[in-house]
């Protein structure tokens, strides 16, 4: 008797649809069923500035396609952030007087390949008055400072390098903001493990992960750049990505307390403000001079995700790619008088050169 139980609980568990079904958390991603009323957002509100862009040789791009594309999701200005320097900043310039019609503005970048030799900070900080000479607005440092830069020993150079102070001093007395990134999120610094909020994404781009001092920590980097700023006072600074800090806001906001020079840019940190709509909320009411709008990746089909957790009050809502964020989002349904703040007004007050005619007031 013992043994025919045996086998018919064996046949019932062969002929179980749930055996064999095993999946991978990548592959697990089913459709919510919750109902609720949903509002996707196609189009911004208001026409912005997405600060926040790489357009890289923008003097052989189309800028009458790019300004038609820009013009269907409502976005009034592009700031290239890859300009160059010289020549390129040239050419860029010369397609937009032909071709932008007054929607794009570039920023610089500067050649730390020759950090090393004597006085480079100085004829760094005169190709960037060159640089603003030909038309750029701004100065765009990106991540490989702090991370790949070495002067000629082969030593890292630290975001807040002396020899850089040059070009810092610079772009305040020319008047003009620097959009910088420094370091990624702290969980690429972190153990790849269970308790990793970036796991998916660090399998699925290993080249990512970090060990715990590759190259110094993660709050060695952000503490360079937080230097920076703090050091030159009479320069604006655009943190990045919200200074990775959009999963905290309350520290966020102690550090724009703290440095009245430092504002921030939510690209590629929309999906850490739209799960935590009250907090997020809050921030903005607070400090709705100091973020400006940015995207980073130019892709037109991702920014209605940003409109969406922005400007409508939807439940419960995907972002575009799991592995950035694998929880779902909320809209902030924020007020008309701090979008407009968000989308362009605060961009018109740190980056000169915008036409405000395009914007509505």
């Amino acid at each position: 008797m013992k043994n025919l139980f045996v086998i018919v609980l064996s046949l019932l568990i062969l002929e179980s649809p749930l055996i064999g079904q095993e999946m991978s958390f990548e592959e697990y991603n089913p459709p919510s069923s919750l109902v609720v009323p949903e509002n996707p957002v196609s189009r911004a509100k208001f026409p912005f500035v997405d600060v926040h862009s790489h357009q890289w040789r923008m003097g052989e791009r189309d800028l009458v396609k790019l300004s038609q594309e820009m013009d269907q999701m409502n976005m009034g200005l592009m700031v290239n952030l890859s300009g160059g320097s010289g020549k390129t900043i040239a050419d860029a310039m010369k397609n937009i007087d032909e071709n932008g019609r007054g929607r794009f503005i570039v920023f610089a970048n500067v050649n730390f390949s020759k950090i090393g030799e004597e006085g480079w900070g100085e004829r760094a900080a005169a190709q960037l008055q060159r640089d603003y000479d030909l038309g750029a607005r701004g100065l765009k440092i990106f991540k490989s400072l702090g991370f790949s830069v070495k002067d000629q020993d082969g030593n890292r150079i630290a975001v807040d390098d002396p020899r850089i102070d040059p070009v810092w001093q610079k772009c305040g007395e020319l008047g003009i903001p620097v959009l910088i990134h420094s370091a990624d999120p702290k969980q690429f610094w972190e153990p790849h493990d269970a308790n990793n909020e970036r796991w998916l994404e660090l399998k699925l781009r290993p080249r990512r992960k970090r060990g715990p001092n590759n190259p110094v920590p993660w709050e060695t980097i952000i503490q360079e750049q937080h230097n920076v700023f703090k050091k030159h006072k009479n320069t604006t600074f655009i943190a990045a990505h919200m200074g990775w800090y959009a999963n905290d806001l309350e520290h966020l906001g102690e550090l724009l307390d703290a440095m009245p020079n430092m504002v921030v840019e939510i690209g590629a940190v929309i999906a850490e403000l739209g799960r935590q709509p009250k907090m997020a909320n809050k921030f903005f009411a607070k400090y709705q001079d100091r973020v400006l709008f940015g995207k980073d990746a130019y892709n037109p089909d991702e920014y209605p995700t940003y409109f969406r957790v922005l400007e409508s009050g939807d439940e419960y809502f995907p972002y575009y790619k799991k592995y950035h964020a694998y929880w779902k989002m909320y809209g902030l349904a924020l007020p008309d008088d701090i979008l407009k703040k968000l989308y362009y007004k605060n961009a018109i007050r740190i980056i000169p050169g915008i036409d405000k005619s395009i914007f509505p007031d």
